[in-house]
């Protein structure tokens, strides 16, 4: 069993995103993913309805703290942002760390159909970045 921890620093809409994707892309019994925050904060509401729009429904996901995880041995740990990289405690299990970051769609301003334009566009960045990630290091 490979287990993928995601990192960002609120926990509430890219590592919740890519947490949701690498889950799609790694639909077996093989793969275990998390997500946490260095700060946690509350799901993000346009994170969750972007990602219905993809079919992927991360509603009940919540927020939880990076510091939960201390103690599990993971394969991988992702940071998806450049703070998170900074805060970032040590995990000696973990066979890989990985750095990757993507904008912050929560600092995005504008209408509705704005937001969701711009949580569509790191939506779909990470979709991308999981995919291979999935394919390149988890399904082989």
């Amino acid at each position: 069993m490979k287990k993928v921890l995601i990192l960002c620093t609120g926990n509430s809409c890219r590592s919740q995103m890519a947490e949701g994707w690498l889950k799609h892309f790694t639909s077996t019994e093989n793969v275990e993913v998390y997500s946490a925050g260095t700060k946690p904060e509350v799901v993000n509401p346009y994170a969750v309805k972007v990602m219905s729009i993809e079919g992927i429904d991360i509603s009940s996901n919540k927020s939880n703290n990076v510091d939960e995880y201390k103690d599990v041995e993971f394969n991988f740990v992702i940071t998806v942002c450049d703070n998170a990289q900074e805060l970032c405690p040590i995990f000696p299990s973990a066979s890989r760390m990985i750095h990757n970051s993507f904008p912050d769609p929560a600092k995005a301003r504008g209408t509705t159909e704005e937001l969701i334009k711009v949580y569509s566009d790191v939506s779909n960045d990470l979709k991308k970045f999981m995919e291979k990630f999935a394919n390149d290091k988890l399904l082989v």
